[in-house]
């Protein structure tokens, strides 16, 4: 059966998440931030970093689980010129995000450098939100972020790296800065959660199991990989053959990063378990990086030079039966355009989370076009 879905205007959704994070005992002016950074990924078209993880990510990490804080303690425990060192005590990832990009683009101000590195901090949403702050500064933006392991080494078959991706912004002469946001693995959790919801197969080479074979049921494999009996592949896939061991070397980039600088957890220590398997903070470690244009050269010259290489990108010959070529960013840049009169698309399961969460927490004055039939629907 095809995956029922509604649209719901972001907005309206955006009031809610805030109102949920608030619920939740997160101050007024973070739970914006933290409301901002979701609808950000709904409405440049990636799903599975918005509303839908708001119950699973957050909602039930803080009030059933109880391993985050909804007050963020922001400790900086070294600050040194260009550079700076914060703890975030495992409070709101997308708070200590925003607070430590603000920090190092005022950084880069003075100094023309500034990199912010996190230790103790939790899931910050898409990564592109902070490095896209940079660039809407005119500066060039980093940013990348260890999680739980969910990557195989080459030749590997254990979980051992997140998906940690490393995203650069760059502003352009164009209406959308250049964004490379994704991960270092093949895919990630929430698009093979998306498979599952709507009875997909996915692609062989995404997913391998402890004898290194590839899986392709999504719901085995959802399910696997919370209990460690399979792993992600990491971009190029499994082995050397198609550069598998280029995004195995990114993500341990990505870790090294997210780790060593800052004397954080890394790879095992942030799977969200203790030695008697209850559930702990996660410990997750980010890196902030922004870079001055006006130190180097002419900001207007460098955003005309970036956009002129992506225009004729676009413009070069394309594949037979292909009627487009893209640069990084824009696919977002266009879902973003056409969401602003369609709304966020809601599935199934994602609207029964949104029931229970405003149910759970009296947010009466919420009415949704699935208030009755998500209740009522068997996928």
């Amino acid at each position: 059966m095809a995956e029922r879905v509604w649209w719901v205007a972001s907005d309206t959704l955006e009031r809610f998440m805030a109102d949920v994070f608030k619920g939740l005992g997160v101050p007024a002016r973070d739970a914006r931030v933290c409301a901002d950074v979701l609808i950000t990924a709904d409405k440049r078209g990636i799903d599975s970093h918005g509303v839908s993880r708001l119950k699973t990510i957050y909602y039930d990490r803080i009030r059933r689980d109880g391993i985050q804080s909804p007050v963020t303690r922001f400790e900086v425990a070294r600050d040194h010129r260009a550079t700076a060192v914060v703890d975030g005590h495992h409070g709101m990832g997308m708070v200590v995000g925003k607070r430590c990009m603000e920090m190092a683009i005022r950084k880069a101000r003075r100094y023309g450098l500034g990199m912010v590195v996190a230790r103790n901090s939790t899931h910050y949403g898409i990564a592109a939100y902070y490095s896209l702050l940079a660039a809407r500064a005119g500066m060039i933006g980093l940013s990348g972020t260890n999680a739980r392991p969910s990557i195989a080494p080459t030749f590997g078959v254990e979980n051992m790296l997140g998906t940690n991706p490393l995203v650069f912004a760059m502003p352009t002469d164009e209406a959308f800065p250049f964004t490379n946001d994704y991960a270092t693995s093949i895919t990630q959790r929430g698009k093979i959660e998306r498979y599952a919801r709507e009875g997909k197969v996915m692609p062989a080479g995404w997913v391998i199991d402890r004898s290194g074979r590839t899986r392709t049921d999504p719901r085995r494999a959802r399910a696997d990989l919370v209990a460690d009996r399979v792993a992600l592949t990491p971009l190029g896939g499994i082995g050397e053959d198609t550069g598998g061991y280029k995004g195995y070397g990114y993500a341990t980039v990505v870790e090294i990063l997210s780790a060593a600088l800052q004397h954080g957890a890394f790879l095992k220590q942030l799977d969200g378990l203790d030695a008697r398997g209850r559930k702990v903070p996660y410990r997750l470690g980010h890196f902030f990086m922004a870079v001055n244009i006006r130190f180097f050269t002419n900001p207007a010259a460098f955003k005309k030079t970036t956009g002129d290489i992506l225009r004729r990108l676009r413009a070069s010959r394309r594949a037979p039966g292909r009627k487009r070529i893209y640069t990084c960013g824009e696919k977002e840049y266009l879902a973003s355009l056409e969401r602003r009169n369609t709304g966020i698309p809601i599935a199934y399961e994602t609207a029964r989370e949104i029931l229970t969460m405003r149910d759970e927490l009296g947010l009466k004055q919420y009415r949704f076009p699935f208030d009755t039939k998500a209740r009522a629907y068997v996928p």
